[in-house]
């Protein structure tokens, strides 16, 4: 028997079936694909999360990716370093029930699995930094205009070979 998930139910009735209604609007895209030039056990790996996962708020900054409201899309990004823990991040994503990433944050950055792979010879490295930022996005004009482009310079930069998507 096939399981039905539901994205939506962590939205109320209205906000719910708007979303739904949305994902449907656009055409369906090919998706680029690049294969590797090298294994694995070579590469460096980093990790873009579509959780909202800014490292937890200090007074100097307390800017979340959610902006507390439903409806906005924060285009911008976090940048996470590799030994980000469990402890040391808050998930600001409205469209998921947050509790399991506060729990366990490799549910939704797996940098904890991505280090055993890295001791165990699968990857090369796990990179020096990870991203992510708000998958749920109404208006993804300035995330495909800004974020995206300054995400991949960084990855360039570190010399990232493999990238792990994270969808929530």
């Amino acid at each position: 028997m096939a399981k039905i998930i539901n994205s939506y139910r962590f939205l109320d009735g209205i906000t719910g079936r708007m979303m739904k209604h949305w994902a449907t609007l656009g055409p369906p895209r090919q998706i680029p694909w690049s294969p590797l030039v090298k294994p694995m056990s070579q590469c460096t790996v980093s990790i873009v999360s579509l959780a909202a996962l800014p490292s937890r708020p200090t007074s100097r900054s307390t800017k979340t990716l959610s902006g507390g409201d439903p409806w906005s899309s924060d285009p911008s990004y976090r940048v996470l370093a590799r030994g980000t823990a469990t402890g040391d991040i808050r998930v600001y994503h409205l469209h998921i029930n947050t509790s399991f990433a506060q729990q366990d944050l490799n549910c939704v950055m797996p940098l904890e699995r991505l280090t055993q792979l890295e001791a165990q010879g699968e990857i090369g490295h796990s990179a020096p930094s990870h991203y992510s930022y708000m998958g749920y996005t109404v208006r993804p004009d300035a995330l495909l205009r800004d974020t995206v482009p300054d995400i991949i310079g960084r990855l360039r930069q570190e010399q990232v070979e493999a990238v792990v998507l994270v969808p929530v």
